[in-house]
C-alpha cells in the first residue's frame, strides 16, 4: 500500500473513531481527512522523508457556530482570520427533550452546572477558537483512540512535538509514516478553508487561523492530471526544480506556484517528455522575471482563470493576490541573495540534466 492510501486509510479508522467518541459531546467533531501538499499532489523531492500531510476539518458543536471575522491589522502576511464561538438556540420549542439547555437563553451558571466541561473553557480564549489548545486537544484524541484502532496491532505510535498541529509517526519495522494533521474549518461551502498552518511571522498569534488554499491547490493538480495526456511530465517537472532546491532558500511552494501559473498558460499539449527542458527553462525565465519585479503573484488569490469546478469564495477570487516576494521589495541584501541563489538553481539544474538524474 502506497504511502497515501496508507494515510487515508489511517486517517478514515481515526476519523470513525473521533465520531463515535465525540457524538454525544459539546466539542467540535473532525470531519473526514483531505490530503494536501505534494505527497498527494504526486511530486514529492525527498521521498525518503516524506510528510504525508492532511487538513482535518472541523464543524461546531450543536449549540454553537463558526463565525469567521476577518484579521485587519495587517500585521501578519496573508489573509488571517479569527474564528469566534456563537452560541444557537436549542431551545425545547421544537424539540421533545426538554432537558436540552439553550446557550443564548439560560443562565451561565446553570449551563455550567447542566453540562460536561465547558468545550468554551478547553479550546477557546475568550470567544474565539485558539489554535494551540485545539491542537493539544487533538494530540489527546489521537492518543486515547490509538490502541482502539485495528493498525495499533502492528504499528507503533510515536506522537512528534508541534504547537499548532498533530504530528505523529507509525512504524513498523522498518516501514514508517510521518503524519501532520492540521485542522481546519470551511469558509462557507467552497474549498478554502481556515487552518492552524503556521503563518511566515516569527510570532502568531494561537487565535489567528491563516486561510489556505491548499485543498483547491490539490484539487488543481488533480484536474489538470485528469485534462492531461497520459505521458505528460508536468509532475516530474516540478519534482525535478524541488529535488534541486536542497540548500537554496527558496521555498518549494514558490516553484510550486510558478509551475501552477505555467500550467495556467501552457497548453497540456506541451508538458510531455519532448519539452521537459523547454518547461523547466520557462519556469527558470519566470523565477528569474519575478525576482527583478521583486513580485510573484499567489496562484489562487485574485485569479479570474481559476477552474470553475473548484469553488472560491466570491471574495477570493476578486482580492488582490497576495505578492509572495514582498519581503525582497523590502530588504535588498535579501534580495541580491535570491538573485544569486536562482543562478545556482539554474547552474544546479543543468548539471542534473546533463548527469541524468
Amino acid at each position: 500500500m502506497e504511502g497515501s492510501e496508507m494515510t487515508n486509510f489511517l486517517m478514515d479508522s481515526f476519523m470513525m473513531f473521533f465520531g463515535h467518541l465525540l457524538s454525544n459531546s459539546s466539542y467540535p467533531v473532525p470531519q473526514r481527512a483531505i490530503g494536501v501538499g505534494s505527497a498527494f499532489e504526486g511530486w514529492s523531492p525527498r521521498e525518503e522523508d516524506v510528510v504525508y500531510r492532511v487538513l482535518v476539518p472541523l464543524t461546531p458543536p450543536p449549540s454553537h457556530t463558526f463565525h469567521l471575522e476577518m484579521d485587519t491589522s495587517e500585521q501578519l502576511p496573508g489573509r488571517n482570520f479569527f474564528i469566534r464561538m456563537e452560541p444557537v438556540c436549542t431551545c425545547p420549542r421544537e424539540q421533545q427533550d426538554e432537558n436540552v439547555l439553550c446557550s443564548l437563553h439560560h443562565p451561565e451558571e446553570e449551563q455550567r452546572r447542566n453540562e460536561e466541561p465547558n468545550f468554551l473553557n478547553t479550546l477557546c480564549t475568550g470567544s474565539y477558537l485558539d489554535v494551540e489548545k485545539t491542537a493539544r486537544w487533538f494530540y489527546q484524541l489521537v492518543r486515547a483512540s490509538w490502541p482502539a484502532l485495528p493498525q495499533s496491532h502492528s504499528w507503533q505510535l510515536v506522537l512528534l512535538p508541534s504547537s499548532r498541529a498533530c504530528k505523529f509517526k507509525v512504524t513498523r519495522g522498518r516501514e514508517s509514516l510521518t503524519v501532520e494533521l492540521l485542522l481546519g474549518v470551511q469558509v462557507g461551502n467552497s474549498d478554502i478553508y481556515v487552518s492552524s498552518q503556521p503563518t511566515e511571522a516569527l510570532f502568531t498569534p494561537s487565535t489567528v487561523w491563516p486561510e489556505t488554499y491548499a485543498v483547491a491547490e490539490m484539487k488543481f493538480f488533480s484536474l489538470i492530471t485528469r485534462q492531461a495526456p497520459p505521458n505528460s511530465w508536468h509532475l516530474k517537472c516540478l519534482h525535478v526544480l524541488a529535488r534541486a532546491l536542497l540548500g537554496i532558500g527558496f521555498s518549494t511552494y514558490t516553484l510550486k506556484t510558478i509551475v501552477m501559473h505555467l500550467l495556467n498558460t501552457v497548453p497540456l499539449s506541451g508538458w510531455r517528455m519532448t519539452h521537459f527542458r523547454q518547461r523547466l527553462e520557462d519556469a527558470m525565465q519566470y523565477l528569474h522575471g519575478s525576482l527583478e519585479e521583486k513580485r510573484l503573484d499567489h496562484f489562487v488569490v485574485g485569479n479570474r482563470t481559476f477552474p470553475q469546478e473548484i469553488l472560491l469564495p466570491p471574495d477570493v477570487k476578486t482580492a488582490e493576490p497576495p505578492n509572495l516576494f514582498h519581503r525582497l521589495a523590502q530588504d535588498p541584501a535579501a534580495h541580491m541573495q535570491a538573485m544569486n541563489e536562482c543562478r545556482e538553481l539554474g547552474h544546479r539544474l543543468s548539471r542534473m540534466l546533463h548527469d541524468g538524474r
